[in-house]
């Protein structure tokens, strides 16, 4: 779905504000060091590159975003980290948090696309107490809602790590659940608390790995996106095999639905819940994880940022020039001599969105954009599977298992999208604005076209092209 690429684009973009906003704000300081000066240089050399790449943008990222205009001491420091982090390159550490938070932006797909293609199968079974809500899918987006509005709030306060340690974990032990519930109610409120876990995953695990990036990898966090399309594209496969052979008649009711002829559902908890599982255990196993020294700086924890980029740096053979005198020669980050649970704290985490007139223009389009892509993405992934049965019925060759073999392969066909994305926006002529704006034009063609479809292959082509764009 659009969504994917959408968020994985708008927080590459994000990446070098702080870098930008820095350099500006110490080329204007009296205390400034040489060495800083020629460190300021360098990150404007890398806003610049990346003004470049996007000629659409009229306004640069360094000028929506700046952070000199709120805190000119966590823009000088922010910049300093920033630039440590670009010295110590690429490592096995963040290529690690690569495939780790892959793995959740996997499961976060998994989870949201698992629900609805249940969905069906749960209401023959046991029938929907609402003749008017589908409350499946209602219980997934409120988990989603929940999780994200928690996770992304208190992850400002007390940081990442405990959210990338104990989400996965979460959704593992309520997915299993999930799968043996005896009732539509009691499945829904599963569904609900899995889809938390989900949505505090979801909102983290690209903010996380980039706040680890170096400039010259910031590309990764787009590229993340095919990640999003391989979470659908396992959990089309297994609705291929578990809900075209272990579901009830397509005509079936549930005085006729048996649990026995219905299994295909539970089934598709049951290996999901064990994928997740395996993933959460391997963000323990393989990962010790640590707060990104982005978050730090702006909690004004000097110490731990030189300890956390030093013993990223140390492990890979690599160096940095930073030093806990730089950083605390510059001063104390606003407000951070008070807790973190303060009145006037809390009240920044809002009031820093709409800062200036136009960071609160980017803010509110950027939300404006996600509402419209909360509306959207949830009526396309859940109506899918009930779309292509009634499109397959139009041409005569409806059934359970060719409904989730064309699912399937609009899955497989959404990985081609992410991949063509990560190259496209470092081109100079199209940059992120074009390649997002290409992305929906393309979708909102292929969505009118496929009203029109006549036969089953192109009933086939158009949806996995409308994939593969969105």
């Amino acid at each position: 779905m659009t969504s994917e690429p959408a968020r994985s684009q708008e927080l590459s973009e994000e990446g070098s504000p702080y870098d930008g906003a820095s350099s500006t704000s110490n080329n204007n300081s009296n205390s400034n060091s040489n060495d800083d000066s020629n460190n300021n240089e360098k990150s404007a050399v890398v806003v610049k590159s990346q003004d470049d790449q996007d000629e659409a943008s009229s306004t640069s990222v360094s000028d929506v975003f700046d952070v000199k205009q709120f805190d000119p001491v966590l823009a000088r420091k922010m910049a300093l980290v920033n630039q440590a982090i670009d010295e110590i390159g690429m490592t096995s550490f963040q290529w690690n948090l690569f495939w780790l938070n892959g793995f959740g932006y996997t499961v976060d797909s998994l989870l949201v696309v698992c629900q609805s293609i249940a969905n069906p199968a749960v209401q023959q079974e046991y029938g929907n107490p609402s003749a008017h809500v589908s409350g499946i899918p209602l219980a997934s987006q409120i988990g989603l809602l929940v999780g994200a509005g928690l996770w992304g709030f208190t992850a400002d306060i007390i940081g990442r790590k405990l959210a990338f340690n104990t989400s996965l974990m979460s959704c593992a032990v309520f997915v299993l659940i999930a799968g043996a519930m005896p009732s539509y109610i009691s499945f829904s409120a599963l569904v609900a608390l899995y889809s938390a876990g989900a949505g505090g995953n979801y909102i983290l695990d690209a903010t996380n790995f980039l706040e680890f990036l170096p400039t010259s990898h910031a590309w990764l966090v787009t590229f993340m996106a095919v990640w999003w399309a391989v979470g659908y594209t396992i959990t089309g496969l297994l609705a291929w095999a578990f809900m075209g052979n272990f579901s009830c008649a397509p005509d079936a009711t549930p005085e006729t639905c048996r649990r026995a002829d219905n299994m295909g559902w539970r089934y598709l908890h049951f290996t999901t819940g064990g994928l997740v599982l395996i993933m959460a255990i391997a963000r323990f196993a393989f990962v010790r994880m640590v707060q990104t020294p982005r978050w730090l700086i702006a909690q004004n924890r000097d110490e731990e940022v030189i300890k956390t980029l030093n013993g990223i740096s140390l492990k890979a053979g690599k160096s940095h020039s930073l030093t806990l005198e730089q950083l605390q020669a510059e001063g104390i980050v606003l407000h951070t001599q008070e807790s973190a649970w303060s009145a006037t704290r809390l009240k920044m985490h809002f009031k820093g969105l709409f800062q200036t007139r136009q960071l609160a223009w980017s803010t509110t389009v950027i939300i404006a954009n996600w509402f419209v892509i909360g509306m959207v993405s949830p009526l396309y992934s859940v109506f899918l599977p009930f779309y292509l049965a009634s499109r397959g019925a139009d041409f005569g060759e409806s059934s359970t298992y060719l409904t989730w073999r064309d699912y399937a392969i609009n899955q497989v066909a959404g990985l081609v999208g992410p991949v063509i994305a990560a190259v496209l926006v470092e081109t100079k002529f199209l940059g992120r604005r074009g390649t997002l704006a290409i992305g929906a034009l393309v979708t909102m063609v292929l969505q009118f076209g496929y009203t029109q479809v006549k036969n089953e292959a192109q009933n086939v082509g158009v949806s996995a092209a409308i994939s593969a764009a969105s």
